[in-house]
């Protein structure tokens, strides 16, 4: 069973469809939209601030979700992918947007909607992703930007493809 607690006195609302894996935490302040997937190992700690997840979102295998007391809350959008053991913190993901695995967002990043971080960029406090650009390195700097076939691949499919996997484990009773 996955964990869910409350933490402060706040428990996490969790929306209809949305799929938790056995092993993912989720505490707190916490709104989860519709048919979110999150995965194994992820952790979503609302106990020092808030954080609103939208529909269809995907928070992949060991992510970590967090914000910043009396500072950053966390705010991500409609159809966002946060890849495997990203780090979200105290920020803004825009909706259709992405994190690649093992990359960190902090404080006070806006990701805005159309943007890709890849996979093991740094997004440094303060800084804004731009909508149509893929973002990389230490720290993240406009790399390319986003080709039609990306854009489809990566911010269209992939979403759709996680509620299509979170039903797989859904109907083995997991």
């Amino acid at each position: 069973m996955p964990v869910i607690r409350e933490i402060n006195g706040k428990s996490p609302h969790i929306g209809e469809g949305t799929w938790l894996a056995e092993t993912a935490v989720v505490l707190g302040d916490v709104t989860l939209g519709e048919d979110c997937s999150v995965w194994y190992n992820a952790i979503i700690r609302g106990d020092v601030n808030s954080i609103h997840i939208g529909n269809r979102t995907n928070i992949q295998d060991g992510a970590v979700v967090h914000c910043t007391y009396k500072k950053a809350a966390t705010v991500i959008g409609n159809s966002v992918s946060i890849g495997h053991n990203a780090i979200v913190h105290g920020c803004t993901l825009q909706d259709n947007c992405m994190v690649g695995m093992g990359a960190i967002v902090m404080d006070n990043v806006v990701v805005e909607s159309g943007a890709v971080v890849a996979a093991g960029a740094v997004v440094s406090e303060g800084k804004t992703v731009k909508s149509g650009w893929i973002y990389a390195g230490i720290p993240a700097r406009p790399l390319k930007e986003i080709s039609a076939e990306v854009r489809e691949a990566l911010l269209e499919k992939t979403p759709e493809n996680y509620v299509m996997y979170k039903s797989w484990f859904e109907e083995t009773g997991f």
